[in-house]
């Protein structure tokens, strides 16, 4: 049968014998990128953010509980990088939230509070229970908004003693709104920190959500490695205050020993009275002093009125 090759047929053959492919094959394999995202927050950065954000949950739901009188929990859900277009989207509608200005470092951050959260508080504040169970679905009115504001100062300064150990931000109230896409703080595309924290009181449960920018938050790399890691091994003269505190009332041992020659068992009990035992050690040789069983100064023995002494000359070198 005689039938002419295609160029496309022909092309074909000729890759599958030196191995190559065309630039549609490669094109498919190629995966897209947005030059409009900033660059990620590195992992262990993220870690770090993590663990700070454990301490503001915990310090967090026993404020809550001595503001509210009930017994609050609090626990961080989730840390991540979103597009502030995203984070906004995982917001319900309608919400309570506030944009937090951050001195001394310029740009907002984003507060908010689930209505499945926020009815129950203001019930609790009015002095109820919070336990009505009846669900809410419509924006807080200004009078609400300022019995919450005892609720925010609460949650604003917990935050700022949780980020105190890497640097000193004051969050401040600027803008409420009660939907998510009139705010209009950051660029959509712009790079957002997502602290979500789950509240649980009552008998209700409601997110709590921060957006943080994160170019403020890669600024910062440099304070958190510093934290994490420098800082960890130094100490205050104030911590090394508290330390000596909670120590001094400890008790230790002293023993100060004659080291002298070794006595097996059988000879100590042969001995009779009369008979003489040499303990082979010179007066004018120094005696060692053990505190807890470590040997630790060297001296000699001696009375003060009638008691015992013991006369330190010199620190004892202890071999690691």
């Amino acid at each position: 049968m005689d039938r002419a090759l295609s160029q496309d047929e022909i092309d074909h053959v000729f890759r599958k014998v030196t191995g190559t492919t065309s630039s549609d094959e490669l094109a498919r394999k190629a995966v897209p990128y947005d030059f409009r995202r900033l660059d990620r927050i590195a992992k262990d950065q993220l870690r770090a953010i993590h663990l700070l954000h454990e301490n503001f949950a915990r310090n967090l739901a026993s404020s809550l509980s001595a503001y509210l009188r009930a017994y609050v929990m609090v626990n961080l859900v989730s840390v991540e990088q979103l597009s502030f277009a995203e984070f906004l989207q995982c917001l319900p509608s309608p919400s309570c939230l506030v944009s937090l200005a951050m001195r001394p470092y310029e740009g907002n951050a984003v507060l908010e509070i689930n209505p499945a959260l926020v009815f129950p508080i203001l019930e609790m504040l009015l002095g109820g229970t919070g336990r009505s169970g009846v669900k809410i679905d419509r924006e807080i009115t200004e009078i609400e908004q300022t019995i919450l504001d005892g609720v925010y100062r609460i949650i604003l300064h917990d935050l700022k003693q949780a980020w105190s150990p890497v640097t000193n931000i004051d969050f401040t109230i600027e803008a409420r709104e009660t939907e998510p896409q009139l705010l209009h703080i950051m660029a959509p595309n712009e790079a957002v920190l997502a602290i979500g924290l789950e509240i649980r009181m009552a008998d209700n449960t409601g997110m709590m959500n921060i957006g943080m920018p994160s170019l403020i938050v890669k600024k910062l790399r440099q304070r958190f490695d510093q934290q994490w890691s420098v800082r960890r091994a130094e100490s205050t003269p104030e911590e090394q205050a508290r330390l000596l505190k909670i120590i001094k009332p400890a008790t230790l041992q002293l023993d100060a020993r004659l080291q002298g020659p070794a006595l097996p068992a059988q000879d100590l009990l042969a001995l009779q009275p009369g008979d003489i035992l040499f303990l082979d050690y010179p007066i004018e040789k120094p005696i060692t002093v053990l505190v807890n069983g470590v040997p630790k100064f060297r001296g000699f023995i001696g009375t003060t009125g009638r008691k015992r002494a013991f006369v330190v000359r010199e620190r004892e070198q202890v071999l690691d």
